[in-house]
């Protein structure tokens, strides 16, 4: 209606003509273009509309990583599995999780979550009678820094007194030939959860809701107030059951006992809408620089001279590099008002950056260890990401390049996979 009769006069008799269920939930407003839209007040949706009825959890045992993808893949009920239909929120989750390391009677966790008898056999098949394993080094506790990458955009920084968990995407204890971190190397307390974007593969709330008891805070961006494709993150995580949330805009920082984090402006990785839930993060702990860029795309070069002269030269980049990904009609299709020609589809596409763009991003930075990261390719992650690439990918090669060229100039490079740990002695 706004886009078709809306042509630069007063909005206010459009008023009545909004459909009953958003009247008064949204502001009709032009940009300064003359081109009309529509704000939603979202806090006020979230107060009438917002529901946890359909919400419900599926406890199973995994035992491999394989897992059919969730985006096309009709979820149907199995007999292996319990459905159980209590709310995220729901603080009986965290006793639940909990209880992976700590032990417990097991009559008190089926009368926690009202386990039937018809479900009792299978739920306790999901427990043993041996001590849980927790390993020895879960909690560091040296005098430097150490790093440990736990797949895809998964990177836990810590001190003895600090820990931070980027992008939390968790592999669960599968033994097979792919080493890796899980459950078990996480630190018992987590001072602060970062999130780069609100990507799915990114803010995975199969991990989130199992830390959820153990994280102190949760740090992420702000979102563009109002629109449609860039929910707030901060009302999805309140009423999934997180507090002391931290909202974050770009150029601000957290202080922390041995350093602080800073908010990066992101730039790509969103098919050029105008989304505001992104940022980069650098962390300066113990007087060294990592740099979390994510699917950061180098879109504008000057950028990063900006952020040098606020930063300085950066120890350790993170990046990705997908740098074909898909259209913006997989994730925002439905959405879109007008329909979007296939030419242009393609190329308005959800991709980082290739080996010239982070390249420049790394001279620019005077980067001296740069590690692509985020590429989809840990086993554990193909039920989300979907992805399969064979050395001609030309996210393969780019990244090859990126680190050959990295080889060449003395910078130490790797692309990420399964697990690394690095120490820093400070």
């Amino acid at each position: 209606m706004l886009l078709n009769e809306a042509k630069g006069s007063s909005l206010e008799s459009f008023y009545e003509r909004v459909p009953d269920m958003l009247k008064g939930f949204v502001e009709l407003v032009y940009d300064l273009n003359n081109h009309p839209s529509i704000r939603l007040m979202e806090s006020l949706i979230y107060r009438f509309y917002y529901t946890d009825n359909h919400q419900e959890i599926a406890l199973s045992k995994i035992d491999g990583d394989f897992r059919k993808f969730v985006f096309s893949t009709p979820r149907v009920r199995q007999d292996d599995e319990i459905y159980l239909q209590i709310p995220f929120s729901d603080q009986r989750w965290d006793v639940f999780f909990k209880h992976r390391q700590y032990p417990c009677e097991l009559q008190d966790l089926i009368k926690l979550l009202d386990i039937t008898d018809h479900q009792a056999p299978l739920f306790e098949s999901f427990f043993t009678t041996d001590i849980p394993k927790q390993n020895d080094d879960r909690n560091y506790q040296g005098d430097g820094v150490r790093i440990r990458y736990f797949g895809h955009a998964c990177v836990l920084v810590e001190t003895a007194s600090t820990s931070i968990l980027f992008d939390p995407v968790i592999s669960y204890a599968v033994e097979n030939n792919i080493p890796r971190y899980s459950f078990d190397d996480l630190p018992d307390s987590i001072d602060y959860v970062v999130i780069t974007h609100s990507h799915l593969d990114h803010v995975m709330f199969e991990t989130l809701l199992q830390l959820r008891h153990k994280v102190r805070n949760i740090v992420f961006p702000s979102n563009q107030k109002g629109t449609l494709a860039d929910p707030s993150l901060k009302l999805i995580l309140k009423h999934v059951g997180f507090g002391s949330l931290l909202e974050m805009d770009e150029l601000e920082t957290i202080k922390f006992t041995d350093g602080e984090i800073l908010t990066i402006p992101f730039l790509g990785e969103h098919c050029d809408l105008n989304i505001r839930t992104k940022l980069s993060y650098c962390v300066n702990i113990r007087g060294k620089r990592l740099l979390f860029a994510a699917d950061s795309n180098n879109l504008a070069e000057n950028l990063y001279d900006h952020i040098f002269n606020i930063t300085g030269p950066i120890e350790m980049l993170f990046i990705g590099m997908e740098c074909e990904g898909a259209p913006l009609t997989w994730v925002y299709g439905a959405l879109l008002t007008n329909q979007l020609s296939r030419e242009f589809d393609r190329s308005r596409t959800l991709c980082g950056s290739n080996c010239s763009k982070a390249w420049s991003i790394i001279q620019k930075l005077k980067c001296k260890q740069v590690y692509v990261y985020a590429m989809g390719q840990e086993p554990w992650l193909n039920h989300v990401m979907g992805l399969n690439y064979s050395p001609d990918s030309p996210q393969i090669i780019e990244s090859d390049n990126l680190i050959s060229m990295c080889r060449k100039n003395d910078i130490e490079s790797e692309r990420l996979f399964g697990k690394k740990e690095w120490l820093i002695n400070i």
